[in-house]
This record gives structure tokens, C-alpha cells and sequence, in this order.
């Protein structure tokens, strides 16, 4: 009964490994998209970094133009590029999409774009001093010169006496 389930382990192992062979293999260039920052906000520039693309190649990805990665000096078949995350880009995760040496690896979700915070009712809208921050610092500021007066006045007054 032991040696029954060993068995079967074993072959299930076998196997796993059997079928998993072939699609490693068939990765070998290019190969691990690297994308850094992995969180970044519009208009951010992105480090992409692929191993196996010896000659250089592009990289695409919906949140950015075509990029062209370059290969690196003294490290075998890597290659990098830097993009310009674009100022329209919707937040949420993104697929990079890799061209190198005639073939072509995506990597999904490989990095996020965050998007603008609205808090508050409604989120603010206006930049700059609007009407009511105006009266409101109008207000504060004629109660600290009426309070500052009174307040000369009364010293004034007790010195007299």
C-alpha cells in the first residue's frame, strides 16, 4: 500500500516535470521582463529589463509607446529601455509586451498605474484660492488685527493708571 502511493508520487512528479520541460524551453529568449518601479503614476518613467535579448529589440505596453531596449555592456543578453508612463494612462495593472531577436514574450500585469486621488465630497476640482478661501482668510485676519488692537489698547490703559 506504502509503495503504491510512492509510486504514484513519484510518477505524478515525473510527470509534472515532463510537462513543464517543453514550455521552459520554449522561453529561452527573451525571458523575465522586469518592470521597476512595479507601482508607478502617470507621466512616471519605468525601467524594463529583459534577460535573453542579446540584440536589443522594443517593448509595447497600452500604458506607454513603443520603447527600445538597448543591450547592456558586460552583462550577457541582457537588454533595457526606459519609458514614459503616458499622462492619459487609465490606473490599473499592464501587460509589457517584449519583441526580441524575432520573438515575442508578454508579461502580465507586470506593473500598476496609479491613478489621482479624490477626496473629500466630490474631490477637488479647483486649484487656487476660491471665493470662500478668500473670506475665510479676510475673516481670520481682520479678528487677529480687532483682537491684537484690543489688546494694545488695554496695556495702553494700565500704564495710565
Amino acid at each position: 500500500m506504502r509503495s503504491t502511493r510512492a509510486l504514484a508520487a513519484a510518477g505524478a512528479a515525473v510527470a509534472v516535470l515532463g510537462l513543464a520541460a517543453p514550455t521552459a524551453a520554449a522561453w529561452d529568449s527573451p525571458s523575465n521582463i522586469v518592470a521597476l518601479p512595479s507601482v508607478i503614476a502617470r507621466g512616471g518613467q519605468l525601467t524594463v529589463t529583459v534577460d535573453g535579448c542579446r540584440n536589443g529589440g522594443t517593448a509595447t505596453s497600452n500604458a506607454f509607446p513603443a520603447t527600445r531596449l538597448t543591450p547592456l555592456h558586460g552583462a550577457s543578453e541582457t537588454a533595457r529601455g526606459t519609458a514614459t508612463i503616458n499622462a492619459n494612462a487609465r490606473p490599473g495593472a499592464y501587460d509589457i509586451t517584449v519583441t526580441c531577436d524575432g520573438r515575442t514574450l508578454t508579461r502580465p500585469a507586470a506593473f500598476t498605474v496609479l491613478g489621482g486621488v479624490r477626496g473629500g465630497v466630490g474631490g477637488g476640482t479647483v486649484s487656487g484660492a476660491t471665493p470662500a478661501d478668500i473670506a475665510i482668510g479676510g475673516g481670520l485676519v481682520a479678528a487677529a488685527v480687532a483682537g491684537g488692537g484690543l489688546f494694545w489698547m488695554r496695556r495702553r490703559a494700565e500704564r495710565q493708571v
